[in-house]
């Protein structure tokens, strides 16, 4: 690889950056200075940026705040996406899941295929949590509807779900479920009686939104966040 590419893919660098580092004097090769941005980076090379050796990553893992008005694809004609909102230094990032257009919240991007794909399977039921206003009245029942599974128009029940509704919050519900069919929570709430006005996603494999992340903002997973994603899955195995 050369090693402009080695510094945006595993320092989080523009490829621009990269060039401009190793210029500068900035990169090194096992400890030798260079200063060609072409040079080729061999297996069992150690790389280093301004005195520290970098860490060859095989997967990075990012959390976005999705704001509304962008849609969670890694590319659209005419729309504004998630990937439009993160640097992805080189990466082939992509969405793990989607939220509608107007959905903001909790959006894991990662270029970790196979754990996207296990993730999103039915099979590992990963748990999904979202916070949402609505207007009319919910059915008296409803959060009792919403744990033996409702009909909304599919081949099956949805899946158990636990429905909260915080008496010191009228019309504001959270809703947590393990499965991800098409506007789940919206169609759930229409049949209890709601039209959902705002939806937000807070949690997904138990992995909570970091609440200091501004919509729009990211940032990466910790180790143990990428550990409980994981978890879910191997679990399973």
């Amino acid at each position: 690889m050369r090693l402009d590419r080695y510094l945006a893919h595993y320092a989080r660098m523009s490829r621009k950056e990269a060039r401009a580092a190793v210029r500068q004097g900035r990169a090194a090769l096992d400890g030798e200075r260079v200063f060609r941005e072409d040079c080729r980076v061999s297996e069992g090379m150690t790389v280093f940026l301004d005195g520290s050796a970098l860490r060859a990553e095989e997967y990075v893992y990012y959390m976005l705040n999705k704001p509304p008005g962008v849609v969670s694809a890694t590319s659209d004609r005419t729309e504004r996406t998630v990937l439009d909102l993160v640097d992805t230094a080189g990466r082939d990032l992509f969405p793990v899941g989607r939220l509608d257009k107007d959905t903001t919240g909790l959006l894991i991007l990662t270029d970790n295929g196979a754990l996207a794909h296990r993730l999103l399977s039915p099979r590992y039921h990963v748990e999904k949590v979202y916070e949402f206003n609505y207007e009319g009245e919910l059915v008296p029942d409803a959060v009792r509807l919403a744990a033996q599974g409702m009909d909304i128009g599919e081949k099956h029940l949805t899946e158990p779900a636990l429905l909260e509704l915080p008496a010191s919050r009228p019309h504001f519900a959270r809703l947590s479920i393990s499965e991800g069919k098409y506007h789940q929570v919206k169609r759930m709430a229409a049949k209890l009686g709601g039209h959902v006005t705002e939806l937000r996603r807070v949690a997904f494999g138990g992995i909570a939104l970091d609440e200091t992340l501004q919509p729009g903002e990211y940032r990466r997973l910790t180790e143990e966040e990428i550990g409980r994603l994981q978890q879910h899955t191997d679990n399973m195995d």
